[in-house]
């Protein structure tokens, strides 16, 4: 019999408790897996293809608060300003429904494919939705979700605003890294409203990446010490600045991972240890065969690392294969637009099993190390 022979049926000799150590190294890893994906989706948000150009521009008192319309020409003129748009969040209920998972915004439609040029939207349809004031456009994973079509009645009911929507599906654009947003005229808005004279935010393009910071400190400085003082920053930061307010998750997330990590460290550990004491006779054989004690070291920690290593496989490559495959808007309700697993949350869940296959191996092989042939050869099977 070779060694690595040696060492699988060792590893399996038990099968019932290496299945069941296996199986639990997998459930583990799979569970932290698929926690360290959820707290990457909270604090690293993914970015479309221009993100890096885009610059949201809000109330500097709050977000809630609006901005005034007449802040539109100073903007135009600031150096490094390409396109502009207001963008205000509507937040209204689709059909009745208590919750609705899919964002509202209203904007200049002209401006779409300069400030969200990553948006595929067919000629046609743009200009449908330009020419029709009440209509507006749907992110491909809320028109499949909600099985909605070019032409199609899409009401809102305001929550934020007093005011209804009555829209009209002009088209259905994709492309984007959050397929699932709304977007209709603010010309429309405006005119329930009364035409108040003020917007959500701004939301610019910049001429190029080089030229974002010195145009946020532009837009700062130039609405400075004004009734409308404004507080500029990348998409990126505008996104960011939402993860703040889920408060701790990231400590309660991690914390879970911890004990999820500990609990499996307990369970691997007391498996090698059975595993081992039930073998004191042989190992003790093989001392008196020749083999030194680094090499029975060497056996346990081969065998510990490859349940460890099958638990592994089971666990993290199972959840890639999961979240690689499911549709990550349905399974969450809406809440995460991609559930992606990381080559480095990959790269985390290797590790942790490299851990536990040495930690788990430590007790028992100390035990072996210590143990004497005649003491090994003295104990019951």
């Amino acid at each position: 019999m070779t060694i690595p022979g040696f060492i699988l049926k060792n590893a399996f000799r038990n099968k019932r408790r290496a299945a069941l150590c296996v199986l639990s190294v997998a459930a583990s890893l799979f569970l932290l897996v698929s926690l360290l994906v959820v707290l990457n989706e909270f604090t690293n948000p993914p970015e479309d293809a221009g993100a890096s150009l885009r610059i949201a521009v809000r109330n500097k008192v709050s977000l809630a608060t609006p901005l005034p319309v007449r802040q539109r020409p100073q903007i135009m003129k600031i150096e490094g300003v390409e396109a502009l748009t207001p963008l205000s969040f509507f937040g209204g209920l689709y059909k009745g429904e208590e919750n609705t998972f899919f964002a509202q915004f209203a904007m200049e439609p002209e401006q779409l494919e300069m400030v969200f040029g990553e948006a595929k939207l067919p000629r046609d349809q743009l200009a449908a939705w330009i020419a029709n004031r009440t209509s507006c456009i749907v992110g491909a994973d809320t028109a499949k979700r909600y099985n909605v079509k070019v032409g199609d009645k899409f009401p809102l009911v305001g929550q934020i605003y007093p005011v209804d929507l009555d829209l009209t599906v002009a088209g259905i654009y994709e492309g984007t890294t959050d397929d699932r947003n709304v977007f209709f005229h603010h010309k429309y808005l405006d005119e329930l409203l009364g035409d108040p004279g003020t917007v959500g935010m701004w939301y610019l393009k910049a001429r190029s990446a080089e030229e974002v910071p010195a145009t946020i400190d532009r837009l700062n400085a130039a609405f400075a010490n004004t009734s409308a003082e404004v507080l500029a920053e990348t998409e990126r930061a505008f996104q960011l600045s939402f993860m703040s307010m889920w408060a701790n998750i990231k400590v309660l997330i991690s914390s879970i991972c911890s004990v999820v990590v500990f609990a499996l460290v307990l369970v691997s550990a007391s498996t090698m240890s059975m595993a081992i004491r039930e073998r004191l006779r042989e190992l003790s054989v093989l001392k008196a065969l020749g083999f030194r004690r680094h090499e029975l070291v060497s056996f346990i920690l081969a065998e510990s690392f490859g349940l460890s290593a099958v638990g592994f496989v089971l666990g993290a490559g199972g959840a890639w294969l999961l979240y690689g495959s499911i549709d990550a808007p349905t399974l969450t309700g809406g809440i995460f637009p991609i559930l992606e697993v990381t080559p480095r949350i990959l790269g985390t869940a290797a590790l942790v099993a490299a851990a536990l296959g040495v930690v788990s191996s430590v007790a028992p092989a100390i035990s072996v190390a210590r143990l004497s042939v005649v003491a090994g050869l003295k104990t019951l099977d």
